[in-house]
């Protein structure tokens, strides 16, 4: 059992190989050493040329294995760019035969959330819009607002609006501020008319800079079982 295990692991392998193809595995390897009349070097990480023969086996040998690991590894890079720019043509395609059939141009098909199935519910696909704001300088006029107003109710205000201000308006390592937390700071009903002003200042200074399509990809064995996931992230991939 383990032989024939080990066999099928290695056809696996040499289909998987195959069908991503070897030349540049093979550029990969071949700039690994520089022929210099009889002798043959490899550089190390100084950039110093060290004859192959002073390289210990083993470095020479995961030398190898890192080189083709990375070959491999943007072959793949490229396919899947080749097979996200195929799906999104695909789906835009799709989506304009749709807006030719009932005539205008449907917003959701431009830039809105949706889901394509499958006849028989066995198979979806999703493509997801994310969008990237930016807070203008209407953030610090927001932010001066809502301090005065906790400045004033002092001791009245409660421990919790506090605190929900202060991670509002926090940035993280990158300088950005949560979305998440500012639009819980929109949800409060508070009636001060300082504390409305900052809020038309906060929703002013949110600005759509950009955005980003994700297509996700789900199936399952009956209409009656759960989605799964097809993976394409290495990290999870089966």
């Amino acid at each position: 059992m383990a032989a024939e295990a080990a066999e099928r692991a290695e056809a696996d392998r040499a289909d998987w190989q195959d069908g991503l193809g070897s030349e540049r595995v093979a550029a990969l390897l071949a700039a690994a050493t520089v022929t210099v009349g009889d002798d043959v070097y490899m550089k190390d990480g100084r950039g110093r040329m060290v004859p192959v023969a002073l390289v210990p086996a083993k470095d020479q040998l995961q030398d190898e294995m890192v080189r083709t690991i990375v070959g491999h590894a943007k072959d793949l890079s490229e396919q899947i760019g080749r097979f996200r720019g195929h799906t999104m043509d695909d789906i835009g395609g799709f989506d304009a035969l749709l807006e030719a059939e009932y005539g205008g141009h449907s917003r959701q098909s431009v830039k809105g959330n949706r889901t394509y199935m499958s006849h028989d519910g066995c198979y979806k696909v999703q493509v997801q819009i994310s969008e990237t704001v930016a807070f203008g300088p209407e953030l610090q006029v927001a932010r001066d607002l809502v301090d005065e107003c906790l400045a004033e109710w002092a001791a009245d205000s409660r421990a919790e609006i506090r605190a929900l201000v202060e991670h509002a308006f926090q940035t993280d390592k990158e300088g950005e501020i949560s979305r998440g937390s500012i639009y819980s700071l929109l949800r409060l009903d508070i009636e001060d008319p300082r504390w409305r002003k900052g809020m038309e200042a906060l929703r002013d200074a949110m600005r759509v800079v950009g955005s980003k399509s994700y297509v996700r990809i789900y199936e399952r064995e009956t209409p009656e079982d759960g989605w799964q996931p097809v993976t394409i992230d290495l990290a999870k991939a089966a």
